[in-house]
């Protein structure tokens, strides 16, 4: 099974191609932010590289999110593109999810993967291997940092994938004795990415896949604010 794998959800933008669980090319690029410029060139150089043409891809899956509600748009709209025009399944899976599949099946213990979602919030999710597989152990959410600590178990080894900011150390200062933080296992693995997408279930309707946001945006809580009660109700006036 020929696979792109693709992510924009957050910072880094990485793509990979892999087939039969092998890895055959990536690239990650940290250090540019508009990942629309970049996705589709870094895409077709892969291509090139390992002499595939789109019609041979078999799959494509998209980190859907949480993370940047524009970068999450970004990948799941040219995922759901190509998936269109090639007539090719799509996957979507959860970024933090595969921030997780990207540590060694052999690590005990719970995985928080999570990302600053600011003002001391932030995008968690919890996983666990089990018999060498990844499984859910708690849904992602947008929690309060203080909260997602308090709800964390203290009867067995606990491992934060991900940088801590300046406000997520003033909202919690001392962690538990039991939780380690892991700052450089913060980064989305499009390989790892590439391997859960490859056994899950694609998406029924390619034109009804959505990004997991996990929290309305700034602009929609406001509205909501100054319009009590009408929460399902357009909030774009037609013109």
């Amino acid at each position: 099974m020929k696979i792109l794998a693709l992510d924009t959800s957050n910072h880094p933008m990485s793509v990979a191609l892999v087939e039969d669980d092998q890895l055959k090319a990536t690239t990650t690029l940290n250090t540019v932010r508009n990942h629309s410029i970049y996705v589709l060139p870094t895409i077709d150089d892969l291509m090139q590289k390992v002499a595939w043409q789109p019609q041979d891809l078999d799959r494509i899956v998209v980190a859907k999110g949480p993370g940047s509600y524009t970068g999450i748009r970004i990948a799941v709209t040219l995922a759901k593109t190509l998936a269109k025009t090639l007539n090719c399944p799509l996957v979507g899976i959860s970024s933090l999810a595969a921030i997780a599949a990207g540590m060694p099946a052999v690590t005990p213990g719970l995985l928080v993967p999570f990302f600053d979602a600011r003002r001391g919030f932030v995008f968690a999710g919890q996983y666990a291997y089990q018999a060498g597989q990844l499984t859910t152990q708690a849904a992602d959410q947008h929690w309060a940092w203080a909260d997602l600590l308090a709800s964390l178990p203290a009867d067995r080894p606990v491992y934060l994938l991900g940088a801590l900011t300046q406000k997520l150390r003033q909202a919690a200062p001392t962690l538990p004795a039991n939780v380690t933080v892991l700052p450089d296992a913060a980064m989305v693995s499009t390989f790892a990415l590439a391997k859960l997408g490859a056994h899950a279930t694609p998406v029924a309707d390619v034109d009804a896949f959505v990004p997991d946001y996990l929290r309305i945006t700034e602009a929609e809580a406001n509205w909501q604010k100054t319009h009590p009660g009408q929460a399902s109700a357009d909030y774009v006036q037609e013109v």
